[in-house]
Order: C-alpha cells, then sequence, then structure tokens
C-alpha cells in the first residue's frame, strides 16, 4: 500500500513540475503574434519582383504581398522589418522578426540554425549579364568580376563553379549587386533570375541570362525560430491551404511574370 501511495505521489509532484515548467515557458510564438495584434516579418526590400519598394515609397512584390496575406489569415496587422540575405538568420534568432519571407531557400545548413516551412516558392539562379559579354559556360567566368549578394545560396552555388581566375565581387544585398552590374562595375551578376531580369527595366535589351546554375530546384520557405511547433504548423497550414486555392500560384505570376512551379511536399 506504502509503495501505492508512494507512486500516486511521485506522479502528482511530476504534474506539478511539468505545470511549473509549462508556465515558466509561457506562452508560445503563435500565441504571442495573436496577442500582440501585430506580426513582424523579415522581408529583402532590395530584391525586386520579391521585395521591392514601388514609386510611392511603399513596400510591394510576391513576398510582401504574400506576407500581406499570411497576417490577414492572423487575423493581425503586419510589420515589415527590412532585411538583407545576409541578417536573416541573425534577425530570427535575436527576436527582432518572428518570420523571414525573404526568398529564403530552404539548405541543410541553415536548417541547423532555424526552421522552415513548407515551401511557397522556387527560383532559378543564373548568371547575368550584358548581352555583348562573352559568357556561355561557367568556364568564361574566369577572368572576370561576378557580383553576389553575400550569405545567398547563389554565393555558395557561384563558388561551387567558380573556375580559377574568377574574382567574386560580394555585396550586402541584391539591390546592391544589381546597380554594380548596372554601372558597369563588375562583367556579370549571380542571383535569382528574376532579381536578375528587374534590372531590364532600367535598361531594356542590354542584358540577359547567359546560363542557369541551378534550375528549378531552388525552393524557398518561410523561416522561423527553432522550437515552435504551434507556429510552424500554422504557417504550413497557411501554406498548404494558399497553395490548393491557388492564392499563391496568382501572387508569383503577378509579380515575377511566369507560371509558378509545382512545389513538393515538405
Amino acid at each position: 500500500m506504502r509503495s501505492v501511495l508512494k507512486y500516486i505521489a511521485l506522479a502528482i509532484l511530476v504534474t506539478l513540475a511539468n505545470g511549473v515548467v509549462a508556465r515558466a515557458q509561457g506562452p508560445g510564438a503563435l500565441d504571442q503574434i495573436i496577442k500582440r495584434g501585430t506580426v513582424i516579418i523579415g522581408i529583402d526590400l532590395g530584391a525586386p519582383p520579391y521585395g521591392y519598394l514601388d514609386d510611392s515609397k511603399q513596400p510591394t512584390g510576391s513576398d510582401v504581398e504574400t506576407a500581406k496575406l499570411l497576417a490577414k489569415d492572423l487575423g493581425v496587422t503586419l510589420k515589415i522589418q527590412p532585411i538583407t540575405s545576409e541578417n536573416r538568420i541573425p534577425y530570427l534568432l535575436s527576436n527582432r522578426v518572428d518570420l523571414v519571407m525573404s526568398t529564403f531557400s530552404i539548405t541543410p545548413e541553415r536548417a541547423k540554425s532555424i526552421t522552415f516551412s513548407a515551401p511557397y516558392g522556387t527560383n532559378n539562379s543564373v548568371i547575368f549579364a550584358a548581352k555583348d559579354t562573352n559568357i556561355k559556360s561557367a568556364t568564361d567566368l574566369a577572368g572576370k568580376r561576378v557580383a553576389v549578394a553575400r550569405g545567398t545560396g547563389n554565393e555558395s552555388l557561384l563558388i561551387a563553379i567558380a573556375p580559377k581566375g574568377v574574382q567574386i565581387v560580394r555585396f550586402d544585398d541584391e539591390a546592391s549587386a544589381l546597380a554594380a552590374l548596372g554601372a558597369g562595375q563588375v562583367d556579370a551578376y549571380c542571383s535569382d533570375e528574376s532579381i536578375a531580369r528587374s534590372l531590364n527595366g532600367r535598361f531594356p535589351g542590354k542584358f540577359e541570362t547567359k546560363f542557369f546554375v541551378e534550375n528549378g530546384g531552388d525552393f524557398y520557405a518561410i523561416g522561423m525560430k527553432h522550437g515552435e511547433p504551434d507556429l510552424l504548423r500554422w504557417v504550413d497550414t497557411f501554406v498548404f491551404y494558399h497553395r490548393v486555392n491557388g492564392d499563391l500560384a496568382r501572387i508569383f505570376e503577378k509579380y515575377v511574370g511566369a507560371p509558378l512551379a509545382p512545389l513538393p511536399a515538405f
């Protein structure tokens, strides 16, 4: 009988202890966002057509419109925190943003630090240069200056294919790298094709895609801190719902100008 009572007492203590721990940990990120009434989402506003400022200096682009849809579904106000490719993970880990929506490519290395949702978009990594620049393959990059945004998946891809003699010129964001190509400070630019093609708006007919570094396999997702299962489940539900009803494809095609490729299960 005593052993039974001891077992019951121990079970009660464990239950109480678990309750204390749960209260000490407080509400999860999803509950905090809803209670706050605001979701803070990091977006690179120098990466058209995904994120940029329109003629009225207002944030726009496919990531911006998708973020607005996410905030609407949450029933909260959207606050956009401008970020760069390099500081996406530090902003998440330091709680400066709740989520990152910035063509955040899914990689095993990044997944060591943060959690990815199901993918909601895809892009192609390319080498982009002036039409009269003789580049047909990675070998032709030897002796040339190639711009790339620091901390991006494109930087890693460029390093992997770079021949001896290429000069990789790193910039803090896509906008600076784009500007360098437009100004003739570099010979080529490695980036997502949709971002690179935005340069044609300022220089019609001058630039073109030279070759694909990676074609159709670069899926991007919404990033968040580890240890937030409720938030992850909700975001995955958001992605699933708007993938099925066609909203993600509609937004992508509106800004990118091409159909959204089929998204894999994740």
